[in-house]
């Protein structure tokens, strides 16, 4: 089941460390464990463009800037041709202490460059190879971001969307705005939720994960660090200033990099100002929506149960009008998508919650060569992004019950390939204490303490986060939706959750 262990997974932080005080997996071990695969292909080519990434220097901190503001800083192979030797770089050098990934202009990075790669696939077997090959090329730098072993921070400051989610989810440090606006959107265009997705959507709380994967729903500012996406929450006037002092961070050579993520987490922490007043926690990430997608989307139930659930909450007069409206929008919405995408990514999530974060980046290789072979990724790309104006995609098949089991095993029965950049692996984010606190360990600390007031419970997670901007608000909402008080005392699991 999609999400049975995540009680398992996170438990509460101890006061006294932010993480367990042995790391073991190789992620996390620097230089001397990390056995680099041959990475001399990946150059520069005659025909990249010169300025479309610019590194700077300043004091300890390397900074890439993507530098296609016209095009939202799409992701295409010439960038990341540039990046990848250059982060390869500074791992090794004693003076690069921290690394910061940023975007010009209002996207960090919309996605690929998909118009590129569906007008090569329309070149035939030649084209399909190309498109194969930069899919080779975005999934080796994601997996040296997800193993980096310096600290990473992910300036999510506008449109995160895709390849741009790549570049910034699996970093230990990710700082959402007010005008971050996150969102998967590969279903459609006949795609899959790529760049990692397999393994960080099912890790979110809840159905949260399978709801964005297969609606393309859009998460923004603020909700997106209570989603637990970004780690951090602060205005984007702030982010000069911070990245400016972690230049000026220094740390003992002796310092491992659990003692620099300690350090680094502090120092964002002094930038924060507040969250906004008027935003609360709403609907997909928390509220009377969030708890009937996590009802809807549970994972026990196939594709099929899902739309039956929906149609279900639709049509039950007792619910209410705007859950009702919800579940017919939502329904709606999957039944426009791809329905090989649509069908394809809800197994990817059921299986990747399983898979490790190198075994994630290989399976993705291989579906991806699979979908650059299938009609869906052409026809949707070019309705939406090429076609002017845009067109209703025809789908090939047109519906889902005509995409058979068959034919979505075939996109995980291929044999992975893909010879990633380093040995480097693990199958839990090995700085996930970095965020707020998660619905399961919130659940945890309930059913194990027991007898416990909301008040109790808030002092236990101010205390084991230090104090940390937005774990109140998000505490509270989780045990709003998920707990019932009787006495004073909370239980978990509410017993009229929803009429639905």
């Amino acid at each position: 089941m999609l999400f049975q262990t995540s009680c398992r997974r996170f438990a509460a932080r101890p006061i006294s460390m932010p993480l367990r005080a042995k790391i073991t997996n190789p992620a996390m071990l620097g230089n001397a464990s990390r056995n680099f695969a041959s990475a001399t292909d990946i150059k520069e080519l005659p025909g990249d463009e010169p300025d479309d990434v610019v590194f700077s220097n300043k004091y300890g901190v390397r900074t890439v800037t993507l530098n296609r503001p016209k095009k939202l800083n799409s992701l295409n192979a010439s960038m990341a041709r540039k990046i990848v030797p250059r982060l390869q770089e500074w791992e090794k050098s004693q003076m690069a202490n921290v690394i910061v990934v940023k975007g010009e202009g209002r996207a960090l990075c919309a996605g690929g460059d998909v118009a590129a790669l569906a007008q090569a696939n329309q070149t035939g077997k030649e084209g399909q190879q190309s498109s194969k090959d930069y899919f080779a090329l975005e999934y080796k730098l994601d997996h040296l971001i997800a193993t980096y072993p310096k600290p990473y921070v992910a300036f999510m400051d506008g449109i995160t969307m895709g390849g741009g989610v790549g570049l910034s989810v699996h970093a230990p440090f990710r700082i959402a705005t007010e005008n971050t606006v996150f969102a998967m959107p590969e279903t459609t265009i006949g795609f899959f939720p790529d760049v990692g997705a397999s393994f960080f959507l099912p890790r979110l709380d809840g159905a949260l994960g399978t709801y964005l994967a297969l609606t393309s729903e859009q998460i923004k500012g603020v909700n997106v660090f209570y989603s637990g996406i970004a780690t951090h929450y602060l205005h984007s006037s702030s982010l000069p200033d911070l990245e400016a002092r972690l230049g000026e961070l220094h740390f003992k050579d002796s310092a491992t990099l659990l003692e620099r993520l300690t350090i680094i987490n502090s120092t964002i922490e002094e930038f924060t100002t507040g969250l906004p007043h008027d935003q609360p926690i709403s609907a997909p990430v928390g509220g009377l929506i969030r708890g009937t997608i996590d009802y809807c989307f549970a994972p026990q139930r196939d594709l099929d149960g899902v739309l039956d659930t929906l149609e279900g909450v639709h049509t039950g007069e007792e619910n209410e009008p705007f859950i009702r409206e919800w579940a017919e929008k939502t329904r709606a919405t999957i039944l426009q998508r791809s329905p090989t995408s649509v069908r394809v990514a809800h197994e990817q999530l059921r299986r990747g919650s399983d898979w490790s974060i190198a075994e994630t980046f290989r399976r993705e290789h291989a579906m991806a060569g699979k979908f650059m072979e299938h009609p869906d990724f052409v026809e949707g790309v070019s309705s939406l992004l090429i076609r002017k104006p845009r067109t209703t995609p025809q789908w090939q098949p047109s519906e889902l019950s005509k995409v058979s089991n068959s034919q979505v095993s075939a996109f995980f029965n291929a044999e992975p390939t893909l010879e990633l950049l380093s040995t480097a692996d693990y199958m839990e984010y090995p700085h996930a204490w970095i965020g707020l606190p998660r619905e399961s360990q919130v659940e945890s600390f309930v059913n194990q303490k027991g007898n416990v007031s909301k008040a109790e419970v808030l002092e236990h997670f101010a205390s084991t986060t230090n104090g940390k901007l937005g774990t109140k608000e998000k505490v509270s909402e989780i045990l709003n939706r998920k707990a019932r008080e009787v006495n004073g005392k909370l239980y978990w699991g509410q017993e009229t959750e929803q009429s639905i």
